[in-house]
């Protein structure tokens, strides 16, 4: 965060939860719907939300490799947890949609494209990263993924910087956090002491700043810029995690034969939970489904992962047929062909991967084991 001082561009401002909560009024009433974080069922999912009642007030996620619990914290802060299982692709590149229905008349009715209103509250700057990678991938080339870019193109995000990083988060090491930087229409930093509570408030677009005066937001005072940056200061500080993606490439490419990926996949149970819970895994398959008196067929898209067998099925045979190749194609994809192919990282240190493995394997630790066993070898 720059001081109020150095900004160019626009001012901070200072909200309460009351003027956060007539923002989510405000653009209920534009015609947006709202996504947050909410609790269901023990974890902290993004839902469709109408006042900050439904946020997850006081509530704190603990994390580690293949462990997740909700916990009270000991006040009432509105983002005083990280990332759940769950991501903003869920709503943007849907799990499951259909593409195309066929008749029997010959009729077909393909993907129709409707203008949606959505905002995003609550997006941290691994997940603005996440995004920024699935507009490049779906959006960058030749031909443009329809069903996301229609979703994506009216998208209004406010986006919130972690204060406390979980256990699992490495993006410092990725640079994709804890610090929203850009790709946002509003910002928060949540300040909450015994004597108040407040946001710093960081407008993105003239959309943001207009919504921000819209809810009587004042500009910040400078201690209150500083107590919040000194928040930010000590986030840095609070990693546990980190990944070496320096030299990592050449280790990979060395590395690719080595009995590393069958030692991982000795451990690995090929659910395919990381792909699932990542952001910006984006592998699709598709399925048709006939009614049953054969009246229309439809062709849906699904996601799928590569850690499943039949997902290299090319030509009657399998290219991965092992866990150990399919757990290197995933690992080689995230941090190093992707770069290869997209020009950036495939991975925004979220830990998702970490938490939600049955078995607790953790991508930084693999990383950190295939430089040794490649100076081994």
């Amino acid at each position: 965060m720059k001081e109020v001082s150095d900004r160019e561009d626009y001012a901070l401002y200072t909200i309460t939860p009351e003027n956060l909560n007539g923002i989510i009024q405000q653009l209920t009433k534009a015609g947006y719907t709202v996504y947050g974080p909410v609790v269901k069922d023990g974890v902290i999912i993004y839902d469709t939300i109408e006042s900050i009642s439904q946020l997850p007030v006081g509530f704190h996620d603990a994390q580690a490799p293949g462990y997740y619990r909700l916990e009270k914290r000991d006040d009432n802060a509105f983002f005083g947890h990280v990332v759940g299982p769950q991501s903003w692709k869920k709503i943007l590149y849907p799990s499951r949609v259909k593409l195309y229905t066929i008749t029997e008349a010959g009729d077909v009715q393909l993907f129709g494209e409707e203008k949606k209103l959505i905002a995003f509250i609550g997006v941290r700057s691994c997940e603005l990263h996440a995004i920024g990678v699935l507009d490049k991938v779906l959006l960058g080339g030749k031909y443009k993924d329809p069903v996301y870019m229609n979703n994506r193109r009216n998208v209004f995000i406010i986006a919130v910087n972690c204060t406390e990083p979980g256990a699992n988060c490495f993006c410092s090491s990725t640079g994709t956090g804890p610090e929203a930087m850009n790709g946002y229409d509003i910002c928060l930093t949540e300040v909450v002491s015994q004597e108040r509570q407040y946001f710093i408030a960081q407008p993105g677009t003239e959309k943001g700043l207009r919504l921000l005066r819209d809810c009587e937001a004042r500009e910040a005072r400078q201690e209150e810029v500083e107590k919040a940056q000194e928040l930010m200061n000590i986030a840095h500080s609070k990693f546990r995690k980190n990944i070496m993606i320096e030299g990592l490439r050449d280790r990979v490419l060395q590395g690719f034969d080595n009995s590393f990926w069958s030692d991982v996949a000795e451990r690995c149970l090929a659910c395919g939970n990381c792909t699932l819970v990542c952001p910006t895994c984006f592998c699709t398959t598709v399925e048709d489904i006939n009614s049953i008196d054969l009246s229309k067929a439809e062709r849906w898209r699904r996601w799928d992962s590569c850690f499943t067998a039949d997902f290299s099925y090319i030509h009657g045979g399998v290219i991965r047929s092992s866990v150990g190749s399919r757990y290197r194609q995933w690992f080689m994809h995230k941090l190093v062909t992707w770069v290869d192919q997209f020009g950036l990282l495939g991975c925004v240190g979220c830990g998702r991967c970490i938490t939600w493995c049955p078995v607790g394997i953790d991508i930084t630790e693999e990383a950190a084991k295939l430089g040794e066993a490649g100076e081994k070898t």
